[in-house]
């Protein structure tokens, strides 16, 4: 593997890990509707746990209310159940074949703490940030002391990787004020 490729590897390392925060923030609801709030909730559907947008189409009709047209009749108790057992503080509601889920207005309390969750997350997608840095940097180190490449060009692959790395961690830093703004905004 050429070391282009493999700074591109470690690059895109990195940016798997911004998306993977993307995704543990937008299951913290901000008091608002978002369909993504339902669909990490899993049924039990034909004996299997299945995600909940393989049941179902999750839509928000409007800012406190989402819906969840349950495809199988059969469904609809165990989407029911599930939503509600979910953790979310959630108390959905059966009307024929849909099941209406109102989303209550957050305590400050409430808003404090998912602010806080939100930065855990982005810690801990800096840590992973960190810990790629730490093996690309390895990488390097191990190259120069094989003579493959000379301490010059060791530094300049050092400088790229470092750069890389607060790149994106400013990015995660923008990602989390984003959702700190939506979360604490009322």
């Amino acid at each position: 593997m050429s070391l282009d490729a493999r700074l591109q590897q470690f690059k895109h390392k990195m940016e798997l890990s911004l998306e993977g925060l993307s995704k543990e923030l937008s299951g913290i609801r901000a008091g608002r509707a978002f369909t993504a709030l339902l669909e990490p909730i899993k049924v039990e559907a034909y004996g299997v746990l299945t995600p909940m947008n393989q049941v179902g189409t999750i839509s928000a009709p409007d800012a406190r209310l989402l819906s969840v047209n349950v495809w199988d009749k059969g469904l609809v108790k165990s989407v029911e159940k599930a939503i509600r057992e979910s953790g979310a503080n959630l108390n959905p509601v059966i009307d024929g074949q849909v099941v209406k889920v109102p989303i209550p207005p957050l305590s400050n309390e409430r808003r404090t703490e998912l602010s806080k969750l939100a930065g855990k997350y982005a810690e801990d997608s800096k840590i992973a940030i960190r810990n790629i840095r730490r093996d690309a940097m390895d990488f390097i180190k191990a190259l120069e002391k094989n003579n493959e490449i000379g301490e010059d060009e060791m530094k300049r692959l050092s400088n790229t990787v470092q750069e890389l790395t607060d790149d994106f961690s400013k990015q995660i830093d923008a990602v989390l004020a984003a959702k700190q703004k939506d979360i604490t905004q009322i």
